[in-house]
């Protein structure tokens, strides 16, 4: 059973048979502007994978559309040889485009492809967990994803996958993977604010399985919120250490990889992890999402 730990990093979490810390690192941000191209400080990336990878931090998300491959060679050349503690997650499922969209790239011969160019980038010879995309830029999107998990679950069966998740996908997508193949973990939009997988987290836990929520922090719009700010003022942090520590609380399976290309800010998102939240001021911050 997966039981949270009270240590910096927030404590850990199974993906199937790979303990990770539940305060993880989501390496998007460290590509260019638009998630395009390298980064203006490429020694700047390193040091921010570096200081992860320091602070405790076992759990790196990253996407070979970041960038795209920018984000994976960024991290083979921070981290490589990897600590055996170190587990790295990525997504497969999308692609860019010269206008920086991301069109679906889910045929099982796409699938092949990136999964060998994340092999190939990272440094690896199996990828501890792929996730498919599903969905667009707007959210999730009704539909069987039979024929691309399947593909999935043939290159897990073939040594180059050990574990699957999805993401951006519904609970009834969540429920057709599982019965294609054990799933380790679901990494959907999920935040303070936005409440719409309540359900789905607590389903997801009576089964110890991982909920991945991306923009933690509100994504592109950071959360704004009266009663955000005055919780984090009573207790002298910030806006965005108090929606982590919720995030933490919210669940034990939930997992967080907040993105950063600045070491102070990493240092800070750490620091906010531990922040003790009492009932009162959960049940003020549970208000804000309702």
């Amino acid at each position: 059973m997966n039981t949270p730990s009270t240590s910096l990093s927030g404590g850990t979490w199974m993906l199937g048979d790979l303990t990770v810390t539940r305060f993880g690192y989501g390496a998007m941000q460290l590509a260019g502007p638009g998630v395009m191209g390298p980064p203006a400080d490429h020694d700047g990336a390193l040091a921010v994978l570096r200081e992860a990878a320091d602070l405790g931090i076992t759990h790196i998300d990253t996407a070979g559309a970041y960038g795209p491959r920018v984000t994976n060679q960024l991290i083979r050349e921070a981290l490589h040889p990897y600590p055996a503690s170190l587990h790295i997650v990525t997504k497969v499922g999308a692609v860019r485009d010269r206008q920086g969209g991301w069109p679906p790239a889910r045929q099982p011969e796409d699938l092949r492809r990136a999964v060998h160019e994340n092999l190939e980038d990272l440094g690896l010879d199996a990828l501890d967990v792929v996730n498919l995309r599903l969905g667009d830029a707007q959210g999730p999107r009704p539909g069987s994803l039979a024929e691309p998990f399947e593909a999935l679950a043939e290159l897990r069966q073939q040594g180059l996958i050990r574990h699957l998740g999805v993401s951006n996908a519904t609970a009834e997508q969540v429920s057709e993977a599982q019965a294609i193949a054990p799933i380790v973990c679901v990494q959907n939009m999920y935040n303070l604010a936005y409440r719409q997988d309540d359900e789905l987290i607590d389903d997801l836990a009576a089964k110890n399985i991982a909920y991945v929520p991306f923009f933690p922090l509100g994504g592109f719009t950071p959360l704004q919120s009266s009663e955000l700010s005055a919780v984090a003022a009573r207790l002298n942090s910030t806006p965005m250490s108090v929606a982590l520590a919720w995030l933490l609380r919210r669940s034990p399976n939930i997992l967080l990889i907040p993105g950063t290309s600045s070491v102070t800010h990493l240092r800070e998102n750490v620091a906010g992890v531990g922040l003790p939240l009492s009932d009162e001021e959960l049940a003020e911050l549970d208000k804000i999402g309702h």
